[in-house]
């Protein structure tokens, strides 16, 4: 039976112990120069709806690196943008490739893709999750703090899909995630209840200090998302007091670090002298979208097509 990868709880705790588990040890043989073609023979085709940066090229080399081959579909060359159903797409895609990773505007159309296709889907990003991210997020938090439990974690912004996969991830591994947003900008309510209803720890907070007093980890993302543009002004008059800047890291722990998924808009919800500065693992969380997809590739693909 195919598994599909479209939000963070589609796999256990265990699962992901697993997950990390693997991607350290890919990680590690990457540096030691040792490359294996575990998926020798294998596909993955990219559809990209919206422009990518660390999504296309982790996926790219991700394939490479594991013997296997990916193919970049931009939407716009494709029939789907013509008006060909997602049913069709994904059932002719069925029979070319091992899998399928498509980042997209709508949740509903990553869904629509695994429905229907017979391989496993994978979700480099919607409107609603980024399951992508957090997998390199919590392997970069256990890096440095040997593991994610009872870390308390702090998010101060845009309450968007990152946000969301965040929340959720409490669940899986028992981090306390406070999350500080202007009003009108909270995560999505079904998420947060969802995420409470199976035992994880969050608090929505308005004040950044609030979020941060004593945190372990904070977590920023840009205020305004793709498809967000029209509301730039607006939103950067909601958020004016959500910089993750040096005096507000001062109200966190001593040995607080910072994560921000990038692209970063320095000045903005991110202040220059904290992504340079001593306590950032931006580009450790960066380098880990590649380990970690390689281990969730490796999972998905090594038994499809």
């Amino acid at each position: 039976m195919k598994k599909d990868f479209l939000s963070i709880l589609d796999i256990t705790e265990t699962e992901l112990t697993g997950l990390l588990t693997e991607a350290k040890r890919l990680k590690a043989l990457k540096k030691e120069g040792k490359i294996h073609d575990y998926l020798r023979g294998k596909n993955l085709a990219m559809i990209f709806e919206k422009s990518s940066t660390r999504t296309h090229i982790s996926f790219e080399v991700g394939m490479n690196e594991l013997g296997g081959h990916a193919l970049f579909l931009n939407a716009r060359d494709m029939h789907i943008w013509r008006g060909e159903e997602i049913r069709d797409t994904a059932r002719a895609a069925t029979r070319y490739v091992s899998g399928l990773m498509i980042r997209a505007y709508k949740h509903s159309t990553i869904e629509e893709f695994a429905r229907h296709a017979m391989i496993p889907v994978i979700n480099g990003l919607s409107d609603l999750e980024h399951p992508c991210q957090l997998l390199a997020d919590i392997l970069t938090i256990e890096e440095h703090f040997g593991s994610a439990r009872d870390l308390k974690v702090a998010w101060v912004g845009d309450g968007n899909n990152v946000c969301n996969s965040l929340i959720l991830a409490t669940v899986l591994t028992g981090m306390n995630v406070t999350v500080a947003t202007p009003s009108g900008y909270e995560p999505a309510e079904a998420i947060v209840k969802k995420a409470r209803a199976l035992g994880g720890k969050v608090q929505l907070v308005r004040k950044p200090e609030n979020a941060v007093t004593d945190a372990h980890v904070i977590v920023t993302d840009t205020w305004i998302s793709m498809g967000d543009e029209q509301e730039r002004e607006e939103r950067i008059r909601s958020f004016r007091k959500f910089t993750v800047d040096a005096t507000l890291l001062r109200h966190a722990s001593p040995d607080a670090r910072v994560l921000h998924c990038l692209p970063a808009h320095r000045g903005e919800e991110i202040a220059d002298e904290v992504m340079e500065g001593g306590q950032s693992l931006v580009w450790d969380e960066a380098e880990n979208r590649l380990h970690a997809q390689k281990a969730l590739l490796l999972r998905l693909l090594k038994n499809s097509g």
